[in-house]
């Protein structure tokens, strides 16, 4: 007989009132959707002539495909350097000098207390404000940049978890073997600490890309601001503008995540074909390391 060692299983009457329980929350949740519906029909959201627009081409090469692009853009950017950001940070906080240490937790704690929205008006403004309005940053740069410092700090807080997790045997093996702490992180510790990031990392590469949607108040002309702010005041179909966005939203983002799991298949995939056979007990004593120890190539069975 199999047992859950987790929790007790449910009996007859638990099952029962588990699945009336569900059968309510199901049916309440439709009825808001239907008064949704509702209310919709009668202000004419759903009216053929509301969504005619997005049919015509001109629609996406004028308005839509262009924001996109620049949505995309600035989050590419912005990932790449918010990336290099977390991982210098990170690595700064975990280092032996106190001065780095406390110089690197004070900048990711200093933007991760920022709102974004702040940051982002801050940088474009602050310089032309300063300059007495001679210096101009561009929008795609504000949101970048902006981006970059909030998304990078909590990368940098990812990536030091990360490494934190790692077992401690697995560096104190490499030190026994004489690698020095560079060549610990660079061959042991970081390699792990990958593949036990990646959900974190993807989860905030998803914000990161949403939070593009934030350059409307510098008047970044990216997908939100092209489509709303532009497009649906045109033809006056704020709703159905807003639906059709939140998929193309949807799409990117369940895209990314896919590829994230991918990544992470092949990565797992890649150690374990590569992991060598472990050396024997009798073989340690004529390897390579130190003192009779074994050869830096063990660091591969740790890995």
């Amino acid at each position: 007989m199999s047992t859950n060692v987790l929790f007790d299983l449910p009996g007859p009457r638990t099952r029962l009132r588990n699945n009336v329980l569900t059968l309510v929350s199901a049916a309440v949740l439709l009825l808001i959707a239907y008064l949704v519906i509702a209310k919709l029909g009668e202000k004419g959201q759903l009216d053929a002539a509301k969504w005619e627009p997005f049919l015509r081409g001109d629609t996406w090469t004028g308005f839509i495909i262009p924001g996109l692009i620049s949505t995309l853009q600035a989050a590419v950017v912005a990932a790449v350097l918010a990336m290099a950001f977390g991982v210098l940070f990170g690595l700064g906080r975990l280092s032996d000098h106190r001065v780095v240490r406390v110089f690197c937790g004070g900048v990711v704690e200093f933007f991760r207390a920022i709102p974004l929205l702040i940051l982002i008006f801050f940088v474009q403004a602050g310089p032309a404000t300063l300059s007495g309005y001679t210096v101009s940053v561009p929008a795609f740069w504000a949101v970048v940049v902006g981006l970059t410092l909030y998304n990078g700090s909590v990368l940098a807080e990812i990536v030091r978890a990360g490494i934190l997790a790692v077992p401690r045997g697995q560096s104190e093996a490499a030190y026994a073997i004489g690698l020095r702490k560079s060549e610990v992180m660079r061959l042991v510790l970081v390699p792990q600490a990958t593949t036990a990031m990646m959900p974190a990392i993807v989860s905030q590469m998803v914000v990161l890309l949403k939070d593009t949607a934030l350059g409307w108040i510098i008047a970044y002309e990216d997908l939100l601001n092209n489509g709303l702010k532009q497009f649906a005041v045109n033809y006056g179909n704020l709703i159905p503008s807003a639906i059709v966005l939140a998929l193309i939203y949807v799409a990117i983002n369940l895209a990314l995540g896919w590829l994230a799991h991918w990544l992470e298949r092949r990565n797992r995939r890649s150690r374990t074909s590569a992991a060598g056979p472990v050396t024997p007990p009798s073989a340690i004593g004529t390897g390579g390391g130190r003192s009779g120890g074994p050869g830096r190539e063990a660091v591969a069975t740790m890995e």
